[in-house]
């Protein structure tokens, strides 16, 4: 077995005679044991037959000199390098009732949720991860607020902050009364509160739905279409957008517009604002205050429940503002759904493993595999129930190495699925050990007196020359697996909006949905893998010596690095100094034209400062030599556009706008410093860019005939914020050795520009001609 990523070590050398050694060592043999064979011509049957079996000798040397793989897996399993099991994506569930009920509704653990299954793909099967508690709130206080434009509305409001407060305001027909939400005229950060009841249930993770009454197309001065709203809950720590898309405010920014248009009438039928609170939704409480205007109760102390608020946030250029604030007459609130996380597996629960014989080195077989990691929480662990005995939990460990032999212990192969308890294990240093004192004991004894004779220890043939690690089952005890979770893998990296089948009916439930991707599963550790960790254990374990030490630390450092690089010539000038260039991970489940063209720009940004890259810094102060100082940096980067013309087939030319924004999406992705490059794993340290290689690229596309023409324009920083454009295409764009190349997206509009410059400067620009 051989692995080209590895140090050539020196293979052993058994024998080292070839085919021609052998075949003459045979010739030489012959007039020994046959003097009467004279004739050794190679047409002579006996030299055929001679060179046949020099032939299957030579193989069976050549198989002599080669490392089987098993000596290979057990070499790592000595070193104690056990494969990595796979890594379950997560995402988050949202269900949808099918309508709202008087009472809460429970959706229990463990409940599946799969893709639909077609002919040639099987169902990827989700399985929530908590119980959803899906509540009946209540509106227990409506806030008003006029804050100041300039204030610091991130925070949690104070009593200071409130202008008016109202008891629960009812649907229309219970308190009638116009009710202005902002100040007139309305300014930026004004905003009202909602204080949800939390008697009748957790809201937290809540699908919401917020009715409000009010006049219809009362003319306010917004765009309906775009109103310059924020929705928020407060989690405990900051305030989050709590609507997912525009489309969900159905009052249209309280104009009540399209319900008037609908036929319908806002003042008695309402319209709604459906709100995806966060899973994390504390109950918060608020003294109250004098300073607050009669409408509130005497008699309550304290703001207490679930908050929620909409502020009126500073318009756009392009966006009008409220000149006139919106009023409402009513309001009701309902839970439609709810949102849990869920994670790529199968649930298995109460699973017989089989009967114990009383052996030790037990092994019994899981039925789903491969195995993800147990959570002792939630009783994922080995039971042992035998008649006339006291059900035993046993636990898990990763070695029998510090077992004694009444410790309940046993092993899992998260890859396999075996199940392994406690092995007796013949130990020669141990049988060394107890044998030499009664020898010599039994070698100076003179005295053959009885009380001598009592002293004397027993003889070695009665000494224990094995020894137990953890307990054995006791013969007929039933093993059991309490529960266990199984699956996980690259093939849970669903889409958005793909798991929407519930495995089994649950009352009140109407649909579901992700309407996140999943993301962070990973396939199990294959053994080449496991191989290459190998020469990182045994030459520097956690200690950063060499530079490729210090980029390996980086990128397993608890931050969130993608690539990093130690520069060898800033130490030789700088002694003493390391200096590493980090380029920080993006969210790779949002990989948009945006998002691929700015992330990774500015890892400071990314890593924040204070907190994360501290964190970094501890991380790889505990494992650098003393008196090493390590400095963090960015890399240079080079941002790179591509001006492309294709041609298309003709059964395409009607497709245009789907493969020009599949070319955009492909040369992003391309030009990447962190999923970019020939391989995806990032472009390379100080590699060229090449027409080649954007021709390669638009080439992969479906539907591209051939590339046109390609240009290649560069823009390079010259301060800080400022990046230098070239208006000149390039045939070539080089970099340095400690470069990388990067698309960008930015506000770029020189005054004039050369006639071979892109017109968009926020892109590439792609040119489909027919």
């Amino acid at each position: 077995m051989d692995f080209d990523f590895l140090t050539e070590l020196p293979k052993s050398n058994l024998d080292d005679r070839t085919f021609r050694d052998l075949v003459e060592e045979c010739r030489l043999r012959i007039p020994r044991y046959c003097p009467e064979w004279t004739n050794y011509n190679p047409g002579d049957p006996g030299i055929t037959f001679i060179e046949l079996f020099a032939w299957l000798t030579d193989q069976m040397l050549l198989r002599f000199n080669q490392v089987p793989r098993l000596n290979y897996v057990t070499f790592l399993e000595l070193m104690g390098i056990r494969l990595q099991p796979s890594k379950p994506a997560r995402t988050e569930l949202t269900f949808y009732l099918s309508k709202a009920q008087p009472f809460p509704i429970t959706i229990k653990s463990g409940t599946e949720v799969a893709t639909v299954r077609s002919e040639t793909e099987a169902a990827i099967v989700f399985t929530t991860d908590a119980d959803l508690a899906i509540g009946t709130p209540t509106t227990k206080q409506f806030i008003t607020a006029n804050v100041d434009p300039n204030a610091d509305i991130n925070k949690f409001p104070s009593e200071e902050d409130f202008q008016t407060s109202f008891p629960h305001p009812g649907p229309s027909g219970e308190n009638v009364e116009e009710r202005p939400l902002f100040a007139n005229p309305p300014q930026p950060n004004n905003c009202f509160y909602l204080v949800l009841d939390e008697a009748m249930g957790q809201l937290a993770g809540n699908v919401i739905a917020l009715t409000f009454y009010g006049e219809p197309a009362r003319s306010t001065g917004i765009d309906p279409n775009n109103p310059p709203l924020n929705w928020q809950a407060w989690n405990g720590e900051k305030w989050c957008d709590v609507l997912r898309v525009p489309a969900n405010d159905k009052t249209k920014g309280f104009s009540f517009a399209e319900v008037a248009q609908q036929g319908f009438d806002p003042l008695n039928d309402g319209a709604d604002v459906i709100l995806h609170l966060p899973q994390k939704l504390p109950i918060v409480s608020l003294p109250s205050s004098t300073s607050i205007q009669a409408h509130s109760s005497d008699n309550e102390e304290r703001y207490s429940g679930y908050w929620i608020r909409c502020v009126y946030r500073k318009s756009q250029e392009s966006q009008p503002g409220y000149s006139v604030s919106p009023t409402i007459v009513g309001l009701s609130v309902r839970s439609i759904g709810g949102t849990v996380n869920a994670s790529h597996c199968v649930v298995a629960e109460e699973e017989l493993l089989g009967i114990s014989n009383g052996k030790p080195g037990q092994r019994f077989q899981l039925q789903n595999i491969p195995v993800l990691s147990r959570d002792l929480d939630k009783q994922e662990h080995i039971q042992v129930r035998s008649s006339g005995y006291p059900v035993e939990d046993w636990q898990e460990v990763s070695d029998f190495s510090s077992s004694k032999p009444t410790d309940l212990h046993y092993t899992i192969d998260a890859i396999t699925g075996t199940v392994q308890f406690g092995p007796r294990v013949q130990e020669p240093e141990r049988l060394k050990h107890r044998t030499q004192q009664p020898a010599q004991a039994w070698g100076s004894v003179t005295d053959c007196s009885p009380a001598r004779e009592s002293s004397i220890p027993p003889a070695p043939s009665t000494i224990e020359l094995e020894q137990q690690y953890g307990k054995v089952p006791p013969p007929g005890a039933e093993i059991y697996m309490r529960r266990y979770r199984s699956g996980g893998g690259t093939i849970g990296n669903v889409q958005a909006e793909r798991l929407t089948v519930v495995k089994t009916a649950i009352p009140y439930v109407k649909n579901v949905t992700n309407y996140s991707a999943a993301e962070g599963g990973k396939d199990a550790e294959s053994l080449a893998q496991a191989v290459m960790r190998v020469p990182e254990l045994l030459r520097t374990r956690e200690a950063a010596v060499t530079p490729e030490d210090f980029e390996r630390l980086a990128i397993r450092s608890p931050v969130a690095i993608a690539r990093a690089r130690c520069l060898r010539h800033y130490t030789s000038t700088n002694p003493g100094t390391v200096l590493l260039l980090i380029v920080p991970d993006i969210d790779r489940s949002h990989q948009s034209l945006t998002t691929l063209a700015t992330n990774g720009l500015n890892p400071d940004a990314a890593l924040h400062i204070e907190t994360q890259k501290d964190t970094l810094k501890h991380y790889i102060d505990d494992r650098k030599p003393l008196g090493v100082r390590v400095q963090y940096e960015q890399p240079t980067y080079i941002r790179v556009k591509a001006h492309v013309e294709v041609i298309l087939h003709d059964n395409y030319l009607n497709q245009s706008t789907q493969v020009k924004e599949q070319l955009q999406t492909r040369l992003f992705e391309f030009l990447n410093p962190v999923i970019g490059g020939i391989h995806g794993n990032g472009w390379e340290w100080g590699r060229p860019v090449y027409p080649s290689d954007v021709i390669a690229q638009c080439q992969a596309i479906e539907g591209v005939r051939y590339v046109s023409t390609v240009k290649l324009f560069s823009a390079r920083k010259i301060a800080e914020e400022q990046w230098e454009p070239l208006i000149i295409p390039e045939p070539v764009i080089r970099i340095g050795a400690d470069n990388l190349i990067c698309s960008w997206k930015d506000d770029y509009h020189p005054e004039e520009r050369d006639d071979n410059y892109p017109e968009e400067t926020g892109e590439h620009v792609i040119y489909i001609c027919n």
